[in-house]
C-alpha cells in the first residue's frame, strides 16, 4: 500500500466525437495522493490541462458514490478498475503504485458510441426499459405494505435483482458485448413480486427484443459480466429471463 504522493503515467483514450478515429494520448500526473479517489485524479489532470489551455478530457460522473452508475472507465483492462465490486468513483489511488501506468479507455460496444473521450452513449439501456421495465398500476395512494405479503426469499432476490444501476460494465467487459445481465436484472427485480405479474410475459418478450434492436451480443455463459459487476448482480437472473422468454412463446402460442 502506498505511503506517500505518487507520480503517474496515464494512457488516455482521446476521440472528438462519435466520427473522429481517436487515438491514445500519454499524460503525466504529479503528487497524486494516495487517498484521491481515481475521478478525483481526473479532476486534477483537468485543472492542469485547462491551465494550459488545452480540451479536458470528458468522462462521465454523477453522485461519486457508487450508486448512479454514470461512471465508466476501462482502466488497466477491467470496468472500473482493479478492485472488486468497486465503481470508477470509488476505486482510490491507494490501489496504485508510484511511477504506475494506467491505460483507461471508455467502454468498447456497438451499442455503446463513443459520444467525446471516455463518454459513451448509453441510451441503449433507457430504451430497453421503457420497452418494458415498468409495471401498470392504478393511481391513487399506495396500498399498505402489509396487503402484499411477499415471502423473504423472494423479496431479497427482488432486491438483490433492483441493486443493478445500470453502469453497463457488463456490456464492456463481455467478449460478445451482451446486456443480458442487465435487462435480466430488470425483468427480475419485477417478475419475482405480486406487482409485476400481470405483464410478466409480455415484458421479458418486449425487454428482449429492444435489447436485440440495439446491437447487443448474445450470452456465451462466460461469466465476465457477474465478476466485474460493481453490485454482484447474479447470473441466476439470466436464467431467470430465459425461463419466462420460453414460457412466454408458448403462452402465445396458446393464446394465439
Amino acid at each position: 500500500m502506498s505511503t506517500g504522493n505518487m507520480n503517474l503515467t496515464l494512457k488516455v483514450w482521446r476521440q472528438k466525437n462519435t466520427k473522429d478515429k481517436g487515438k491514445m494520448v500519454d499524460y503525466k500526473v504529479a503528487d497524486i495522493s494516495p487517498d484521491m479517489s481515481f475521478l478525483e485524479m481526473f479532476d486534477v489532470l483537468n485543472e492542469d490541462l485547462i491551465t494550459k489551455g488545452d480540451d479536458p478530457i470528458v468522462f462521465d460522473h454523477d453522485c461519486r458514490e457508487g450508486i448512479c452508475g454514470m461512471c465508466s472507465m476501462f482502466i488497466n483492462g477491467r470496468p472500473h478498475g482493479p478492485k472488486d465490486a468497486v465503481t470508477t468513483c470509488q476505486l482510490h489511488m491507494r490501489s496504485f503504485k508510484d511511477g504506475d501506468t494506467i491505460v483507461v479507455e471508455p467502454w468498447r460496444a456497438k451499442a455503446f458510441p463513443v459520444i467525446k473521450d471516455l463518454t459513451v452513449d448509453r441510451s441503449a439501456f433507457d430504451r430497453v426499459i421503457a420497452a418494458g421495465g415498468f409495471i401498470s398500476v392504478n393511481t391513487g395512494n399506495a396500498q399498505d405494505a402489509n396487503n402484499l405479503p411477499i415471502p423473504k426469499a423472494q423479496a431479497d432476490a427482488a432486491f438483490e435483482a433492483a441493486a443493478c444501476i445500470g453502469c453497463g460494465a457488463c456490456v464492456a467487459t463481455c467478449k460478445n458485448a451482451s446486456a443480458m445481465l442487465f435487462v435480466s436484472a430488470k425483468i427480475s427485480q419485477l417478475a419475482l413480486l405480486p406487482q409485476g405479474q400481470p405483464e410478466r410475459y409480455k415484458r421479458v418478450q418486449n425487454m428482449v427484443a429492444q435489447m436485440d434492436a440495439e446491437g447487443f451480443g448474445n450470452c456465451t455463459n462466460t461469466g465476465a459480466c457477474e465478476a466485474e459487476c460493481p453490485k454482484g448482480i447474479s447470473l441466476e437472473n439470466i436464467a431467470r429471463m430465459n425461463r419466462d422468454y420460453y414460457s412466454a412463446k408458448f403462452i402465445s402460442e396458446e393464446e394465439g
